[in-house]
């Protein structure tokens, strides 16, 4: 490389969601050129906090020329391919076998790399993957950067080791045609950031309010049982364990079940980070999802907080309704906005090394 003109950095980014990683991109200085993803209902939401353009389209259906012509023909640029092909498939919580559609994502990741050849690749996913012997994708994704002469480097993550006030174990690759790359020093390894340094001063609201302040501070109305078996939850990480039998779920009653009480309609702990973010985690039976001293699930305001999104984040058109469904979606789906800064300060870092 070793030429100092080598240090505008343009980024395509692959399954971009509603633009958490995008995000975080971009406020390293990094030029998001575009985002493409199958849902339509994100365009707004990454169009508008992002200022650049959404391609809605089957990442099946992408060729290599449409992503060249997106990173374009100027030269002393640095292009980098970034991308969370969807990952439910290798969840933990996925007791179902994988079919060959479910990988073809990850599949036409690695080829688009192999034809597109950009200087520098990041995939992030479910810690999971990293099985090989479970999932042999991942060894034809690690094959095919081999195959392009990248030097890549790949690790699992505990989010809250960067300062993001959640546990989230995650897969993080980063690949160079340059040399070798890692991700930056953990910055928050011995002091997490915890649910109470985010959402301790939000406005009190019961289940199914919404803040008159902050649209977006809204939760799910609760069943008379369950707002009765969250009343019976003690604060601060309580569970189910102390509930009467006439509020434990029948399937939890069956020793088959027993294990999974511990899992779910729990309270979160104020001084440790919140648990991972999922698509269903303003549910209260969907996980340790419960306030730690109100009676009621998280809002979306509190769940994006701990995805590390900017207050002013605009999911959805504020000229529309607000769908709960679709923007806990968009939320629990995301790489969080501080993750997405860690990976381009990585970056940065890298094209300062071997730019001279």
């Amino acid at each position: 490389m070793g030429n100092k003109n080598f240090l505008k950095i343009k980024v395509v980014d692959l399954f971009c969601g509603i633009g958490g990683l995008t995000h975080g991109l971009a406020k390293e200085g990094l030029d998001v050129v575009a985002g493409i993803d199958n849902d339509i209902t994100c365009k707004f939401g990454y169009e508008y906090n992002n200022k650049t353009k959404f391609l809605n389209q089957d990442i099946s259906k992408v060729t290599a020329e449409e992503i060249n012509k997106l990173f374009g023909d100027e030269k002393n640029v640095i292009k980098v391919l970034v991308g969370c092909a969807p990952c439910q498939p290798f969840s933990k919580l996925n007791l179902k076998k994988i079919t060959k559609k479910q990988l073809q994502p990850l599949e036409k990741f690695a080829q688009l790399i192999g034809e597109t050849k950009p200087d520098i690749v990041s995939m992030e996913n479910v810690s999971g993957l990293a099985d090989t012997k479970k999932y042999p994708i991942f060894k034809t994704f690690i094959n095919a950067l081999e195959n392009g002469g990248y030097k890549y480097k790949y690790e699992i993550v505990n989010v809250s080791e960067y300062g993001i006030p959640q546990r989230r174990r995650r897969l993080v690759l980063l690949a160079s045609r340059f040399g070798d790359i890692e991700l930056i020093k953990k910055t928050h390894k011995n002091k997490k950031v915890t649910v109470r340094d985010v959402i301790k001063t939000l406005e009190p609201i019961s289940d199914g309010e919404i803040s008159t302040r902050d649209p977006l501070h809204r939760t799910r109305k609760l069943s008379q049982l369950n707002l009765k078996r969250i009343k019976a939850t003690p604060h601060n990480g309580g569970n189910s364990s102390g509930w009467s039998k006439d509020l434990i779920l029948k399937c939890h009653k069956k020793d088959s079940g027993k294990t999974y009480r511990s899992t779910v309609y729990g309270r979160m702990r104020w001084d440790d980070p919140a648990p991972t973010m999922t698509t269903q985690c303003i549910g209260l039976g969907n996980g340790r999802f419960g306030h730690p001293e109100q009676n009621r699930a998280i809002s979306l305001r509190e769940a994006a907080i701990f995805q590390t999104f900017p207050n002013n984040y605009q999911f959805s058109n504020p000229q529309e309704p607000i769908i709960t469904g679709h923007i806990a979606k968009f939320i629990g789906n995301a790489v969080p906005v501080r993750l997405g800064s860690v990976i381009g300060k990585s970056i940065k870092n890298h094209v300062k090394q071997y730019a001279g």
